[in-house]
């Protein structure tokens, strides 16, 4: 048995891998990747998402095989193929990546509250609010953590049917010419949508949670699949909304849309959206610090608790000291796109070093 296994009773159905899958990819790329999508390829911005989303299953295949092979998590494999230090620093990387991700996202949706809602509020009051439920959400365990994606799926799906009021005002024609863009613009197109992508690589980090965890690929793979059917249609109702001008200099084309919106009790809908949207997003702040903090504890063998600790304060602070647009355009491109071209060059890889090193067992 190694390190990284896990208690049955803290383990979950294979069945919510579906909602850890599809909760962590829709987020904060769901409000704006139309911008950087329709700059690049237009309107065949779809091309690119199909493309992306073709290679999210690729990348849930490889991790899943990989799994197949060595059992454990992240840190265990990336310990079997490549030994104990190239492992650590491998797996020290990765902890990174989650933990900047989880800021990232919270950066992200504090600005968004800023620039829609409460432009006045500091940022480290918005910020401390949102720590302290992470803390008790990712205190609760990995159970916990489970229910708050399920939760966050199945109260907030009624959000999609709100850009179709927009359709009244299509036009339908803007979906025209297609095929248009070589394509090397494609491929741009496909690393832009990275954002709303990224999220099912967390299963590196909680596969031993699931319980007859091989059986739960077909739930990852339907999860990853919803996510490009809803940024497809997400896709499709900014570019007949919006002409090719208005949507590449619009900055939350999603938001911008619910705006218009007016009911005799509401009459800024947006504002419903934007609060709204924090259940979407609690666990996509939740589920990245979860594995960041998991993965120290299995490196440096300490209590969950105390990374957590350690990362909020580091974000908070961040938040006092640090935060502006600027900041959170850096953090955006460190993660967009480079994060995806990262995992698919390095997964491959991890796979050809533990087959190799199975092969010379056999010898």
């Amino acid at each position: 048995m190694n390190q990284a296994s896990v208690n049955d009773k803290y383990k979950v159905s294979p069945f919510y891998v579906f909602f850890l899958v599809h909760a962590m990819q829709v987020g904060l790329g769901l409000l704006s990747f139309q911008r950087d999508l329709a700059k690049i390829t237009g309107t065949d911005g779809w091309i690119s998402i199909l493309l992306a989303g073709l290679i999210v299953h690729i990348l849930i295949w490889l991790i899943y095989k990989i799994f197949s092979m060595v059992s454990g998590d992240i840190i265990y494999a990336n310990n079997h193929a490549f030994g104990k230090w190239f492992g650590n620093l491998f797996s020290l990387i990765f902890i990174l990546y989650f933990f900047v991700l989880g800021m990232t996202i919270i950066t992200g949706y504090i600005e968004v509250i800023h620039i829609w809602m409460f432009e006045e509020v500091p940022s480290w009051a918005l910020s401390l609010v949102l720590l302290i439920l992470i803390y008790y959400i990712n205190t609760g365990g990995f159970r916990t953590v489970t229910g708050i994606a399920f939760l966050a799926v199945v109260v907030s799906y009624w959000l999609i049917f709100v850009p179709f009021y927009g359709l009244k005002f299509a036009e339908f024609t803007n979906l025209l010419p297609i095929f248009d863009h070589t394509l090397l613009e494609i491929m741009k197109g496909t690393r832009s949508t990275s954002f709303s992508m990224l999220g099912f690589e967390m299963i590196l980090m909680f596969y031993p949670f699931i319980k007859n965890a091989e059986t739960s690929k077909k739930y990852a793979h339907r999860g990853a699949l919803l996510n490009t059917l809803l940024t497809l249609i997400m896709y499709f109702a900014s570019i007949v909304f919006y002409s090719q001008k208005q949507l590449v200099i619009t900055i939350w084309p999603t938001l911008t849309m619910t705006s218009i919106i007016e009911l005799p009790f509401i009459q800024r809908f947006e504002y419903i959206m934007v609060s709204w949207w924090v259940i979407v997003i609690i666990p996509n702040m939740v589920i990245p610090l979860w594995a960041a903090s998991r993965g120290i504890k299995r490196l440096f063998n300490v209590e969950q608790k105390y990374p957590l600790w350690v990362m909020s304060i580091i974000i908070l602070l961040i938040n006092i000291f640090f935060f502006d647009r600027d900041a959170l355009y850096i953090l955006n491109k460190i993660i967009n796109p480079y994060t995806m071209c990262f995992i698919v060059l390095y997964l491959p890889l991890l796979l050809f070093f533990i087959k190799i090193k199975k092969w010379r067992k056999r010898l």
